[in-house]
C-alpha cells in the first residue's frame, strides 16, 4: 500500500476512490498501479523540483503515473512534499472541478 504521509487530504480521497473504482471493475491491477504510485511518489522526495510546473498554479507541480491514466498534482515546502491530488487525466483540471479547496492556491516555489 502506498505510504500516506505525504498524501493531503483531498489527495487520499482521491485515492480511496480510484481503489475502490479499480476494485470493482479492475482487481487485477490494483498492486501494479500502487507500486507505480509508490515509485513515483519516491522520486518525488528524491527530486520534487525536477517535475514540470503547472502554468495556471504556481508552486504547484505535475507528474504523470505511467501505464495509468493519473497524474500526480504536488507542492514542495521546505519541510517536504505535499501530494495534493491523483487527478484523472481525462478529467477537467482538480482546480475547476473543486474550486473551493484551498490546497492548489499558490505554493512556495
Amino acid at each position: 500500500m502506498v505510504n500516506e504521509g505525504h498524501l493531503h487530504e483531498g489527495a487520499r480521497e482521491d485515492l480511496n476512490a480510484i481503489v475502490s473504482y479499480l476494485e470493482r471493475n479492475y482487481p487485477a491491477v490494483i498492486s501494479r498501479f500502487e507500486a507505480c504510485l509508490e515509485i513515483v511518489i519516491n522520486e518525488l522526495v528524491i527530486g520534487p523540483r525536477a517535475r514540470k510546473k503547472i502554468a495556471e498554479r504556481p508552486g504547484v507541480r505535475g507528474v504523470p503515473l505511467i501505464r495509468y491514466p493519473y497524474k500526480v498534482f504536488y507542492k514542495v515546502t521546505d519541510q517536504a512534499i505535499e501530494i495534493l491530488y491523483i487527478h484523472h487525466t481525462s478529467r477537467r483540471p482538480p482546480w475547476e472541478m473543486r474550486a473551493g479547496r484551498a490546497d492548489l492556491n499558490n505554493g512556495d516555489d
